[in-house]
């Protein structure tokens, strides 16, 4: 996992990422994020706040 991954925010499924707590879980959530974005055709850039 990329160590920027953290810079990733917003909310996924109705979740904030930031206040999610097991680890396993923030980390499957930040893929899910940036699949959901690319998919949108965002750039990296505007996803990595």
């Amino acid at each position: 996992m990329n160590p920027n991954r953290s810079l990733i925010h917003g909310i996924v499924c109705g979740v904030r990422l930031e206040d999610i707590s097991d680890p396993l879980m923030q980390n499957i959530r930040y893929l899910d994020k940036l699949i959901d974005e690319f998919a949108k055709g965002k750039a990296m850039g505007k996803i990595l706040r």
